[in-house]
């Protein structure tokens, strides 16, 4: 696995994990459960990986200069 996450992009995610994270402590009853999503972007960002900018051909690192 090629990494094709970069920095900005992982800041997003890791920013986007917080706030569905807050959902979970925010919300009553069923709906809080919504705010374990939070676990998608903080893995992909922990990862440099994200399976659907693979699927797309999506790469948001810089290119290494040879």
């Amino acid at each position: 696995m090629n990494p094709n996450v970069g920095k900005a992009d992982k800041s997003v995610r890791l920013v986007l994990a917080l706030v569905l994270f807050s959902l979970f402590f925010i919300l009553q009853g069923d709906a809080r459960w919504w705010g374990l999503l939070g676990f998608v972007p903080l893995v992909t960002a922990l990862m440099n990986w994200c399976p659907l900018y693979t699927l797309f051909g999506i790469n948001t690192c810089k290119r290494q200069q040879q």
